[in-house]
């Protein structure tokens, strides 16, 4: 007798009718099978899946080129197919459930001829945990299969793990034949289903990342009572060896990767990374806060990584320990066959091969390296892995943190007064648009906990669960917010950021603690400047003084804004909210 998940496999190869069927069991072994079937493998543009690159400066290292127009996440072809429309909410593409189903059905019909489908049982968060979920994802293409490999944990004992079960999160991907007008990303929240088509991306292709790990697992969230958040995790260690757990929210362009790895300039300090990019939150019967990473690897930018902004993920990627790193859109160096990125360390080579393949010109006045170029390397390369990363139970949170890029107004660090408070502090965080997003540059984007884009239902209702998990918390962490990009009368960042950042990071500890107090202010709760730690570090009084300085005019300016974006979530914005930005207008009335 077939298992549930055996006849859901054969239903999905009787639509895409693959020529065979293979189950991964996430072996050594078959990774290094997998790596030998791609380099003989061709993608549309005719080059093999992967490329070997240069064995002693890039160990087990490959290079995969997608498709030039499969470059990045498709928001404007990703759906969230709830029954009913307000439940997706205005900040989610909507289709009716049998509506995507048809569409998906007609695209995904023969999608497979001549190719294997792999099945890829995985899990999302340790085996041992209780907040862990068992997933499967079909393929059609080697890369996503050995991509998944390193950023999830897959094997065979998921298979196993599921048994006669139907509780199980399904994933159905096909690159199809790349065509744009044929690519659509859906999601299926009340089946814990996701059905893709037309990309090998990995942020549309790869399953268990932002589709299953943030859209449908805040559903779940919002069904268990628990919270999936696109969070960086991390461990602060000070010089007695007390460690505090901390996440970490900020949108692109943000330096989230740069912040899970950091290295302190504190004496006696220590970071350790427990993720880089999701939190699963989950409240513990002590009543505190705690978190898991669900992933197994790291998804990053190339572009901008170097030694000089992010030295651990440079050591990240040059470790021999876990099998393989892939590199996705880079340059390529021709003579010394090495991955290439703008910002990364040393001079640029001579002679470069472009992301989609073609000599690259200095002249030209392109990038050789697409800007949303991409590394795939397993989290168990990474120096500065925290020891409990696989703890079951999570770590205890003792800080949240959200932030944003804002060059004027938001000071460098303030603490919700509570945690409503600080849930308000979250819903009205927001960033100033950089050439790398798509808008106008300098106009600012609201986005409430960096969760606008991966939240997979509607926003106010979201809002209203973070004011619940609250309320089931005995020993809440603080919230915070911060803001690295405040900028001088010159146009000048008056923060140094990157491991300077700590001095941030150690007041935040220390308020947790109770060891030093902070003054009030409308907007919340500021260090007293003799709190920060600043020795080794020279800034002016006065500069410092504009760090945290709340200028009342731009503060009114900002509540009639808040106000404009609160009205958007129209009758499921939580009256919590509302009564929060009342007071704050009162405030600079």
């Amino acid at each position: 007798m077939p298992t549930p998940l055996e006849k859901w496999v054969e239903q999905q190869a009787q639509l895409t009718k693959p020529d065979k069927i293979y189950w991964c069991d996430g072996s050594e072994e078959e990774a290094r099978t997998l790596m030998q079937i791609g380099m003989q493998e061709e993608n549309i543009e005719g080059t093999p899946v992967f490329q070997a690159l240069n064995p002693s400066a890039w160990p087990d290292a490959y290079f995969h080129r997608s498709h030039p127009s499969d470059v990045a996440r498709t928001e404007h072809l990703t759906f969230v197919c709830h029954k009913e429309k307000v439940t997706a909410g205005h900040n989610n593409n909507w289709m009716a459930p049998d509506e995507a189903k048809a569409l998906m059905t007609k695209l995904s019909d023969g999608c497979m001829k001549g190719r294997t489908m792999y099945v890829l049982p995985y899990m999302m968060g340790h085996p041992d945990s209780p907040y862990a979920k068992a997933c499967v994802q079909i393929t059609d293409i080697s890369y996503v299969a050995v991509s998944m490999r390193i950023m999830t944990r897959m094997s065979k004992k998921v298979v196993e793990k599921i048994g006669n079960s139907e509780n199980f999160v399904r994933g159905l991907h096909s690159v199809g034949d790349f065509d744009v007008n044929k690519r659509f990303v859906m999601h299926f929240p009340e089946e814990n289903f996701v059905w893709s088509i037309g990309s090998g991306y990995g942020g549309n292709a790869l399953l268990g990342k932002k589709c299953f790990s943030l859209r449908i697992a805040s559903c779940q969230g919002y069904r268990e009572g628990w919270l999936a958040e696109h969070m960086v995790i991390l461990g602060i260690e000070d010089p007695q060896g007390n460690i505090s757990y901390v996440t970490v929210a900020l949108p692109s362009a943000c330096g989230k990767t740069n912040l899970a790895m950091l290295q302190p300039t504190l004496p006696g300090y220590k970071v350790w990374t427990v993720g880089d990019d999701i939190a699963w939150l989950n409240v513990g019967k002590d009543g505190r806060l705690y978190a898991i990473n669900p992933e197994a690897g790291f998804f990053g930018v190339a572009p901008g990584t170097s030694m000089k902004t992010n030295p651990n993920m440079m050591r990240t990627l040059h470790a021999n320990k876990f099998y393989p790193t892939l590199f996705t859109n880079t340059a390529l160096n021709v003579e010394t066959n090495e991955p290439w990125w703008e910002g990364l360390d040393g001079p640029r080579p001579e002679k470069l091969i472009d992301w989609q393949g073609k000599p690259w010109d200095q002249n030209s006045g392109t990038k050789a390296a697409h800007p949303n170029s991409r590394f795939t390397v397993s989290l168990y390369n990474c120096p500065t892995l925290s020891k409990e990363v696989d703890n079951p139970q999570g770590v205890p949170i003792s800080a949240i943190i959200l932030g944003g890029r804002r060059t004027q107004r938001v000071p460098l660090v303030v603490e919700a007064f509570d945690w409503q408070n600080g849930v308000f502090l979250g819903a009205r965080t927001g960033s100033e648009m950089t050439a790398a997003a798509a808008g106008q540059v300098g106009a600012l984007r609201r986005d409430p906990m960096a969760m606008l884009p991966f939240c997979g239902y509607n926003m106010g209702d979201y809002l209203a669960h973070w004011l619940k998990i609250g309320q089931r918390l005995t020993h809440p962490p603080k919230i915070f917010a911060v803001n690295w990009f405040r900028v001088d009368d010159q146009g000048e960042f008056v923060w140094p950021g990157f491991g300077e950042n700590i001095r941030v990071l150690k007041w935040m500890i220390d308020r947790a603690s109770g060891r030093v107090g902070a003054r009030q202010t409308p907007i919340g709760l500021l260090p007293e400047l003799k709190d920060l730690d600043m020795a080794g570090l020279h800034i002016p009084q006065e500069k410092m003084e504009k760090l945290f300085a709340v200028d009342p005019d731009g503060w009114r300016e900002e509540v009639r804004d808040i106000e404009k974006f609160f009205h958007e979530f129209g009758d499921r914005l939580p009256k919590a909210m509302a009564e929060e930005c009342a007071k704050l207008a009162k405030a600079f009335a």
